[in-house]
């Protein structure tokens, strides 16, 4: 990653791109039945990352849509983070295998810490993101594409995994997610201080480039967005001249 990293989410529901309000399925909206078509207009206008969420997968606990990962890693030189429902090493090894270059993993860090540690050690901490998710009312992790809170403490599980060499950390605001009611700056502010050398994504609520830029301000690393770009409060000439700005 480079020192600030706009990555676009394209989320998976079918085969289709979707979009939802605060990861409730309910409010599922089709964007559009072609998610490589969507990530080649990213990469055509200098998007290196992209942030491939299989909703099919995170509820099930299982990847589904391979497919759709296989095509775009395909037809494109995206860098590709998966996640969604890994929760074994074949799970992990299948995303690699079909074009993942990094996963990122939430339920199985939580239900099986060892294991998610023990991949850090096994495929490089390079390839392997955590995301912590919570709801900051009372800042317990929530898994399984949202749907299942845990007991977990969000700063105990992070210090968990710094403690053995987590590198790389996305944390979602999941009352602000597909809200556009800007990033939870205070939250992401405090994980900045607390774990200065983990390279942080923020994500949900973004609500257009200024966002960006006060992120980028308090020491966050990345940013992952959606809704704002599907609803064009971010435009593809934004990303044009944020990206040939901040080069």
């Amino acid at each position: 990653m480079t020192d600030f990293d706009i990555i676009p989410s394209i989320w998976i529901i079918n085969g289709k791109c979707v979009r939802l309000k605060r990861g409730d399925f309910a409010t599922e909206e089709v964007i559009s039945n072609n998610p490589l078509e969507i990530a080649q207009a990213f990469e055509d206008h200098g998007i290196k990352w992209l942030h491939l969420v299989d909703l099919d997968g995170a509820r099930r606990g299982e990847p589904k849509n391979y497919h759709i990962l296989e095509a775009i890693a395909g037809y494109t030189n995206l860098i590709v983070d998966f996640t969604g429902g890994i929760s074994t090493d074949g799970d992990l090894l299948k995303c690699f295998e079909y074009g993942a270059k990094t996963i990122t993993a939430a339920s199985v860090a939580a239900s099986y810490p060892e294991r998610f540690a023990q991949w850090m050690v096994t495929y490089g901490r390079e390839k392997i993101i955590l995301a912590a998710d919570t709801n900051p009312e009372h800042m317990k992790i929530k898994t399984r594409g949202w749907l299942k809170k845990t007991e977990i403490d969000l700063f105990d599980h992070i210090e968990y995994f710094y403690e053995r060499g987590l590198k790389y950390l996305k944390v979602s605001d999941v009352t602000r997610d597909g809200v556009l009611e800007g990033p939870n700056f205070a939250l992401y502010e405090k994980i900045v201080e607390k774990y200065p050398k983990i390279h942080l994504a923020a994500s949900g609520g973004v609500r257009n480039i200024d966002d960006f830029k006060r992120l980028k301000d308090l020491g966050v690393t990345a940013v992952v967005f959606g809704r704002a770009f599907y609803e064009g409060l971010i435009t593809l000439k934004d990303l044009d001249i944020f990206i040939s700005e901040n080069k």
